[in-house]
């Protein structure tokens, strides 16, 4: 019997175009890849079923059938791989009647192939309803995906809303954010202004307290000051007067109980001048003390170098007190920041404190040296350092330190530390002033009893 490639060659190409046709319903290239290259292969099992007939002169129609079946069955396993998406199923259910018509069919034309034709009207209604059902349900099947595409379109407007409403209302948030900004900005300037001008305003009270102060304290020094000068200098003229004396009463000749008593009252009496003009002298400091306590600086701010300004006022005070007393040695120890920017103060009444504050420190480890304590070294450490918005000078010793009882006063006015007539107690008192109102900042202390001391300055920066 001459074998017919009519059935086969026609039934290969269908299954082609149906594969395709599957392949792009249900987009198998994203959602099943690998299955997407077995349809797009489909056509292989057909050549190598038409191959095997024409080799060994096969009957056609069962080898197309059975085609055919591996077609189907290929088909329902990619729906049931991608059972989760609706129109697969519905293609499922629409492929299985049909699928198992051409396979009791099969089965049936090889074990009793005249069952099919004594039943032939009904295996024929049974493939008229298979095809019928198949396209029912593939019209059902297209129609959702075409829901579930419109559906994904509106999501997808959906989400574009709202990532349009999420792009404004970050760029709102922007815009708020730039202006909150702004504001704050305005906010901090004009609180900074306000903090200058209260500033300012303490300055000038300040200025014209100690400028109406100054005045009235010149008046009263200078009525002071006279009396105490003529104090002062008759107390030197008796004491130049009582050594005159002296020398006449040894000329004379008198008895000698007479002339040691005589002598005596002199010695009393000279001793008692030098005490009028020592407290006389110790006046005059104090009238002194008061009037550069209470006189307003005249000079502008300048910007000046705090590391040279500390430096060279730090030596001046060594070599000063070196002056008086040859045998005094100290180590002198200096750690200046470099980022310390030059910074606009009085450099005078700034001088004037850092002055004062190493004279204290030096007095304190000078008494403590004098104590004869073993090992001990006197030691004066000054050190500068920017910080944010202000420079901090520290001024620290290894000196007898000041009790908590004291360092609660030390900056009071004519409060003193030292024996009298050592200090009039101004010094401190002065230096805060200065620092406080006469620059803004802060002088604090700190300090350990028999460790030593340390004096923090803050100026704005």
């Amino acid at each position: 019997m001459r074998f017919d490639y009519t059935a086969i060659l026609f039934t290969i190409p269908v299954a082609v175009v149906f594969a395709r046709l599957l392949r792009k319903f249900l987009n198998t290239a994203q959602l099943a890849p690998r299955w997407d290259k077995l349809l797009d292969k489909i056509w292989v099992p057909g050549v190598v079923i038409l191959g095997l007939a024409a080799v060994f002169q096969l009957q056609s129609k069962l080898l197309d059938e059975t085609y055919l079946l591996f077609v189907y069955l290929t088909f329902i396993a990619l729906l049931l791989q991608l059972r989760s998406y609706k129109p697969a199923r519905t293609l499922l259910l629409a492929l299985v009647p049909f699928a198992l018509y051409s396979f009791f069919e099969l089965l049936l034309n090889v074990v009793a192939s005249g069952f099919i034709k004594e039943y032939d009207d009904t295996f024929d209604s049974w493939q008229g309803f298979s095809v019928i059902w198949m396209v029912t349900f593939a019209f059902i099947a297209r129609n959702q995906k075409r829901s579930l595409e419109t559906d994904l379109l509106l999501r997808e407007k959906e989400e574009q809303e709202k990532l349009r409403i999420a792009t404004q209302n970050t760029e709102l948030e922007r815009m708020v954010s730039e202006r909150t900004a702004a504001l704050t900005q305005q906010a901090e300037a004009l609180q900074s202004a306000l903090t200058e001008l209260r500033t300012t305003q303490a300055q000038l009270i300040q200025a014209e307290k100690m400028a109406s102060l100054g005045e009235l304290t010149a008046g009263i020094a200078h009525e002071i000051q006279n009396p105490l000068n003529f104090v002062n200098n008759f107390a030197e003229v008796s004491v130049e007067l009582c050594q005159e004396l002296r020398e006449e009463v040894e000329k004379v000749e008198l008895a000698e109980a007479d002339k040691d008593y005589l002598l005596e009252i002199l010695n009393d009496l000279s001793h008692n001048q030098l005490k009028i003009n020592q407290h006389g002298q110790r006046a005059s400091s104090i009238v002194r003390g008061m009037l550069q306590h209470s006189r307003a600086s005249t000079g502008e701010r300048q910007a000046t170098d705090l590391n040279s300004l500390a430096d060279e006022y730090l030596r001046l005070a060594y070599h000063g007190l070196r002056a008086k007393d040859k045998t005094f040695n100290a180590t002198l120890n200096t750690t200046f920041d470099e980022a310390v920017k030059e910074v606009g103060v009085l450099p005078q009444d700034l001088g004037r404190v850092l002055l004062n504050l190493f004279n204290n420190a030096f007095y304190a480890v000078q008494q403590r040296q004098k104590n004869g304590e073993p090992g001990y070294q006197p030691t004066v450490t000054v050190s500068t350092k920017q910080l944010p918005q202000k420079v901090e000078i520290r001024v620290r010793d290894n000196g007898t330190g000041i009790p908590e009882e004291v360092r609660q006063k030390i900056f009071q006015p004519f409060f003193t530390t030292k024996p009298t007539g050592e200090g009039t107690g101004l010094g401190l008192s002065l230096s805060y002033d200065i620092v406080t109102k006469g620059h803004g900042g802060t002088l604090a202390v700190e300090s350990q009893e028999g460790k030593g001391t340390e004096f923090i300055i803050s100026l704005p920066a």
